[in-house]
């Protein structure tokens, strides 16, 4: 299997594995709002290590992603900022290793064939 599919295969793990907490959230909740969720997120010491990890990778996967997405000309990188936060990072960064391993295959392929 190519990495670049096991890129993919953990972006679609990745949304559906969130997702599917954050749907049990919103059909369980009495209050499902946004705010309500956020608040969530700081109501025990476990919770707030994790909500920090959180923060901690996705400005980690920022300044690391978009220079390596100009770099190298990846096509509609800027989607990912907000899906990173309507979605998850756990589907944009493992989908960002994919569109970037999709590109250095295609200029590793040119490169082959132009000798």
């Amino acid at each position: 299997m190519k990495r670049k599919y096991l890129f993919l295969l953990l972006a679609i793990i990745g949304v559906c594995y969130t997702w599917y907490f954050n749907i049990q959230f919103y059909l369980t909740a009495e209050d499902n709002s946004l705010l309500n969720f956020i608040a969530q997120t700081k109501t025990t010491f476990p919770a707030q290590s994790f909500s920090a990890d959180l923060l901690v990778m996705v400005v980690t996967f920022f300044v690391w992603y978009i220079p390596e997405a100009i770099k190298l000309k990846i096509k509609y990188w800027w989607v990912l900022i907000p899906l990173t936060f309507l979605v998850a990072i756990a589907f944009t960064f493992p989908l960002f290793l994919y569109m970037r391993q999709s590109k250095l295959d295609k200029l590793n392929a040119i490169a082959t064939s132009n000798p």
